[in-house]
């Protein structure tokens, strides 16, 4: 099995574990990237936090820990470990995030033959309350649309534009449309895009989106083809999400606009705003790559409040 870079020599002092686990956290690495497909960040952030469980567990034994270690934890050990991330102000979402990451590894050693963590099955994970999506007014959305073009590099200006009616037009993730290559354009009525778990789904395209994305590269300075990036920064290589982040914060005081205004609030309106003009839910779960209606049905309850909110504001006797 290929594994990933191993960790450098400072990182590894500090990670908790003994000889064989420490090799079977880098082969279920190689496993989430390569059979799971699932993105870096993600890899990233199993693997943190289960560095953090094997840390709690090296300190409950007073050794680093070993698969056999794990096999012989106990229900009584496994939630005195979400205790103490408790304790030290973890919330439920970053414990929930916990409690997957175990799962993960055990379903990797189980599908390799090996014993388990112990007693994981009887962990209950911690209820996380769903918040529901925070979209921006029509009105909003279409001027951080307008003044993303503000720049004094002109092209810069045209691709921030660009990237944003592109996120609000077609609904995409950042990282959906910033995964994009040079070869993806010219668009035509739809693009295929590579979303969560590499699952790949079409979008269709609004002609002003394809317009933007071509005053873009007709202005961008570097000579893009096949599988260049379509989205570049200043020195011509692909864009980073922070970017785009860091441009959002800069438009939001100018407009008026809160924290919740993100490059991703614009997917959430283009989900808030089809459903307010009568989109179907099962057509929008398509539009945004959700595998399950249930993610989607959480806009329905943005367009609820978003009426009774009109409604209170309205009606005379309200």
């Amino acid at each position: 099995m290929v594994r990933p870079a191993g960790p450098s020599a400072r990182d590894a002092a500090l990670t908790p574990y003994a000889a064989d686990l420490a090799a079977a956290v880098q082969d279920w690495r190689a496993w989430m990237q390569g059979e799971r497909r699932l993105a870096e960040r993600t890899v990233a952030l199993y693997t943190d936090h289960f560095r953090q469980f094997a840390a709690f567990v090296a300190d409950h034994l007073g050794a680093a820990p070993g698969l056999s270690d794990l096999a012989a934890l106990r229900i009584g050990d496994l939630r005195a470990w979400q205790a103490s991330r408790l304790q030290v102000g973890h919330g439920a979402g970053s414990r929930a995030i916990g409690v997957t990451t175990l799962r993960s590894f055990d379903r990797f050693l189980q599908r390799r033959g090996l014993a388990g963590i112990g007693a994981l099955a009887a962990l209950r994970s911690p209820k996380v309350a769903k918040r529901a999506p925070r979209p921006l007014e029509v009105q909003d959305a279409s001027a951080i649309v307008d003044m993303a073009r503000e720049n004094d590099e002109v092209w810069i200006g045209l691709r921030d534009q660009a990237l944003f009616t592109m996120l609000y037009g077609c609904g995409l993730r950042i990282g959906e449309a910033l995964g994009l290559d040079r070869s993806d354009y010219p668009f035509g009525d739809s693009i295929r895009v590579l979303g969560k778990g590499r699952k790949q789904r079409l979008v269709p395209v609004l002609p002003l989106v394809e317009q933007a994305v071509a005053a873009y590269l007709a202005a961008c300075p570097y000579a893009l083809a096949g599988k260049d990036p379509l989205f570049v920064g200043a020195k011509g290589k692909r864009l980073n999400p922070a970017i785009a982040q860091k441009r959002m914060r800069q438009l939001r005081p100018l407009l008026g606009l809160d924290e919740r205004a993100t490059p991703h609030a614009l997917r959430h309106s283009f989900a808030t705003h089809l459903l307010s003009a009568g989109g179907d839910l099962r057509t929008i779960q398509e539009l945004l790559g959700h595998a399950s209606l249930s993610t989607t049905q959480r806009y329905t309850e943005v367009d609820q409040a978003r009426l009774l909110d009109v409604y209170r504001k309205a009606h005379p006797r309200a």
